[in-house]
């Protein structure tokens, strides 16, 4: 699965120089170990790279493809400065793919012992905190709304980015731990925060993402054939997986508009292409130097024949008959543009579903919906035992940190369980 041969690989990381004061540790948002498990790599110990790459993340084959490596870990190698940056990211995913293929790596499971924790959510956020927290002796149970846990990683991001059988493999690693995942139960309808608590749990860690997307005040934006990205690629990859029998959303031959600019934009962008669109256009209110994606993403997209128009905001949408646009209406730069479309696609982000807050007292969200959290413990809302990270708190952005954040969550959890079970001792 990995870009790299065994022998490549091995001779990529022979590269790294071992710095005294690693910048690239300092760029990634979990502090990997980098230059450790890349020294293990070059001498060619995979066992013991992949097994310091696990102290610090539960998801290195997924890390290995969709973190910003550019931005992070390999834009702070010096190597960089002087000529190429190690491809830490592809050496991530090479130890991740050769591990999982050999069956190197067997982790003990340590005894349950600590307390009981459910986590609502499978994102990144969620099965951060459960392989975190499992790993330290806590008894852990997923609660996952969809058919198969994942989260954005299983329905948000594309199939050519992260193949789900990669997914999948990381999910089954973090179920060797000794954690429960139970689908298909929606949290705030199935069952709420307080029934919860009357099983038994310790703790309660609210990991469920954004899940109501925002939509722009532009006149016909209600038009059948506008989509929101999320709902787009969420269709898409459970069509993929066979689990969706919907009438795709963009069909061959259509002409395709997408608002925004972020990665989820551009995923947005490819995917269209790869559904056989005949144009795929990016519209953008700000210039390419703003842009919140990637510059490689916005590269690929680019070489996949996704156009961009730059300072370029829908004014009005004209639908045609049926499910079909005709066209939009545009404001380039002060300049008014008509561009006919068949579909558009808005990737303008989104905010936090409220059914959780809503079934249950005591959790307090801000004037925007996000849950308000305090710093110690950390990631404790308003109500004792209830914690959240991720997306539902506004804080992180990218897969790996909202991993970083989870991470300090799970510490902010055992913190408190232990607390709580000390002065329970006591009395």
């Amino acid at each position: 699965m990995s870009d790299y041969t065994l022998s490549e690989a091995v001779r990529e990381a022979q590269r790294c120089l071992h710095c005294k004061m690693p910048a690239c540790r300092k760029g990634c948002p979990i502090a990997n170990d980098i230059p450790d498990w890349i020294g293990e790599l070059a001498k060619g110990n995979f066992g013991n790279a992949m097994k310091i790459i696990n102290t610090r993340s539960n998801l290195p084959a997924v890390c290995g493809r969709v973190c910003g490596h550019e931005r992070q870990c390999e834009g702070s190698c010096v190597l960089g400065k002087k000529g190429e940056a190690i491809h830490i990211g592809k050496l991530e995913r090479f130890v991740a793919d050769f591990d999982w293929e050999a069956g190197l790596s067997h982790e003990a499971i340590p005894e349950k012992n600590r307390g009981h924790v459910a986590v609502i959510g499978s994102g990144p956020a969620g099965l951060t905190i459960a392989g975190d927290l499992s790993r330290e002796g806590f008894a852990v149970d997923i609660y996952e709304m969809e058919q198969e846990p994942g989260g954005v990683l299983m329905f948000g991001i594309p199939e050519y980015r992260l193949p789900k059988e990669v997914v999948r493999r990381e999910i089954k690693k973090i179920e060797n731990l000794g954690v429960n995942i139970h689908t298909n139960v929606t949290v705030g309808t199935d069952l709420n925060v307080d029934q919860l608590f009357a099983r038994g749990y310790d703790a309660i860690f609210m990991g469920t993402g954004t899940g109501r997307p925002k939509s722009l005040p532009i006149e016909g934006i209600d038009h059948p054939g506008v989509f929101q990205a999320t709902d787009f690629l969420r269709q898409v990859n459970l069509e993929h997986a066979g689990l969706s029998e919907e009438e795709p959303a963009v069909r061959p031959g259509d002409r395709v508009g997408v608002v925004g600019c972020g990665n989820s934009a551009m995923d947005a962008a490819r995917t269209a292409v790869r559904m056989g669109a005949s144009e795929v256009t990016v519209l953008y209110h700000r210039t390419i130097d703003r842009m919140a994606a990637l510059r490689s993403e916005y590269d690929d997209a680019v070489a996949e024949g996704v156009r961009f128009i730059w300072k370029a905001s829908v004014t009005k949408v004209i639908g045609a008959e049926g499910d079909r646009l005709d066209h939009v209406e545009l404001d380039v730069d002060g300049e008014k543009r008509v561009m006919p479309l068949d579909r558009l696609i808005l990737a303008v982000g989104s905010a936090p579903a409220t059914r959780i807050v809503s079934s249950t007292t005591g959790i307090e969200v801000d004037e925007k919906g996000y849950v308000v959290t305090r710093e110690f413990p950390y990631g404790m809302s308003t109500r004792s035992g209830v914690f959240a990270g991720g997306d539902v708190t506004n804080r992180p952005a990218t897969v790996v940190h909202a991993m970083r954040d989870a991470k300090l969550v799970a510490e902010g959890i055992a913190r408190y369980i232990d607390a709580v079970k000390l002065m329970d001792s006591i009395k």
